[in-house]
């Protein structure tokens, strides 16, 4: 899933690509993937990309007032092109979900895909006076890397540190990923409760949030939307590497699975040697 330092490289990308280009037409090839009907996707036919900025994990491309708002979710991405066929795309259940042309006075060659892998559909695009008028940007909480934020506060919650990472109604922009390796940084155990740690713990917290997140947003910056993935990979120290040696203290890098989702820890690193269980267990250590 595309998180907070992707997002921005994405965001940065379009912002320089799109500068100064007109929209010459928006064409969507899944009805499930446009969340909105009014204004209709062909009022943004003609009218100039005036900014590309992020709320969270969402992408807000403003189009002359109209907010073209566009959110990955799991499995989408987006696929520049500079040499569009002149074929409209078809509706249909393949992963290309929609499709912007874009025009410099040559024609409308160039654009964007923004496409979906697997079945489980969560994609979402939106067309909006406001970008507040998409719910999930009005719900968001305070982004971490803008002056100002102040994690102590969000922590008064009887809830897993690992969930309220990635609750973006608290925290916008952190998702499974980054949560598990902000949480390996600051040595903390994923289920951990939030309004029970201590003052160093929350010290560390706070720092390796900050930290990791600035670190993969430099990283990420500059890199074009296809190199993106694979360079959050490589980033990894315990997300995605069970079975690894951690890069810390060489243990073996461990995996929860619950839900659906999985999350990968250092058990020397994070919770004093011991293996957490499982759901099926219910038993879960703190």
């Amino acid at each position: 899933m595309p998180e907070l330092p992707e997002v921005n490289a994405l965001v940065e990308f379009l912002d320089r690509e799109m500068a100064g280009a007109v929209v010459a037409g928006m064409e969507v090839g899944s009805f499930s993937v446009l969340k909105t009907f009014d204004p209709p996707i062909d009022s943004l036919a003609g009218l100039a990309v005036t900014g590309v900025t992020r709320h969270g994990k969402f992408i807000d491309i403003d189009v002359d007032g109209i907010h073209l708002v566009v959110h990955l979710a799991k499995a989408g991405w987006l696929r520049w092109s500079s040499a569009f066929s002149e074929t409209r795309i078809k509706m249909g259940n393949g992963p290309l979900a929609a499709r912007v042309r874009l025009d410099r006075g040559d024609g409308p060659h160039e654009g964007f895909d923004i496409t979906e892998a697997g079945t489980r559909k969560g994609l979402a695009m939106y067309l909006v006076n406001d970008p507040l008028d998409v719910p999930g940007i009005a719900a968001l909480g305070p982004d971490p890397l803008v002056g100002g934020f102040d994690l102590r506060p969000l922590l008064a919650r009887h809830m897993q540190v690992k969930r309220l990472l990635r609750d973006q109604k608290i925290i916008a922009g952190v998702g499974n990923a980054y949560s598990d390796e902000i949480l390996h940084a600051a040595k903390l155990s994923p289920f951990a409760l939030a309004d029970t740690l201590a003052d160093a713990e929350i010290s560390r917290l706070e720092t390796a949030l900050h930290d990791i997140l600035s670190e993969a947003v430099e990283q990420s910056r500059g890199k074009p939307a296809a190199e993106l993935k694979d360079s959050k990979r490589t980033r990894m120290r315990v997300h995605g590497r069970t079975g690894e040696a951690c890069p810390v203290c060489d243990d073996t890098v461990l995996e929860v699975v619950y839900s659906g989702s999985s999350l990968q820890y250092c058990p020397t690193c994070q919770t004093g040697g011991k293996p957490l269980k499982d759901r099926s267990t219910s038993k879960f250590l703190k």
